[in-house]
């Protein structure tokens, strides 16, 4: 099975999105296949799924940069960027109580989530260690990159497409899909 179709079932693309994928297809070629096909919140669910860990949050990051936001979603997307410049527990952590503090239900949180979702332990209070699965990332800046499109309602696919737009070159980085998704 392919890592593109297997990301797209993670993720729970539409139908018709997952119908558009194929085997072959490289990344950025799949993405690029959703927006031009105005699939554009698939798009930007499997974009989240398909870069890198740190790039994905470096993205959320990137995208909260540009957007007017209150001091609290400012302080989640901090603690994100942190982690994005110095990925030590430290700073993954911190993000990871953030978000939870916040009850992942604003921007904030969820830039914070991507970042503390990246590693550690899911279960601080059980001696088993629980990583989190590999596609939470993806999940937490899907949400992060989402609230932010929704910030102009009238304007939400359009956003989300230049969100899309501006993060597609990061595809080819390696370690990317092409070397596993992580």
């Amino acid at each position: 099975m392919s890592a593109l179709l297997d990301a797209a079932r993670q993720m729970q693309l539409s139908a018709p999105a997952q119908a558009r994928l194929q085997v072959a297809m490289t990344p950025f070629a799949a993405v690029r296949t959703l927006l031009d096909d105005g699939l554009t919140a698939d798009a930007l669910s499997l974009l989240a799924r398909l870069l890198p860990r740190r790039y994905a949050v470096a993205w959320v990051c990137q995208c909260g940069s540009r957007q007017t936001l209150d001091d609290r979603d400012r302080a989640g997307l901090a603690l994100a960027e942190a982690w994005v410049r110095d990925p030590r527990e430290t700073h993954r952590a911190s993000a990871a109580k953030f978000a939870s503090e916040h009850r992942y239900r604003s921007i904030g949180a969820w830039s914070a989530a991507a970042a503390g979702w990246t590693g550690g332990n899911l279960n601080p209070r059980y001696e088993q260690p629980t990583p989190p699965p590999e596609h939470l990332t993806a999940l937490a800046a899907m949400a992060a990159v989402n609230y932010m499109a929704a910030l102009v309602p009238v304007q939400l696919d359009a956003r989300r497409t230049a969100f899309v737009r501006d993060a597609l070159g990061l595809l080819g980085v390696p370690n990317g899909i092409d070397g596993g998704i992580q």
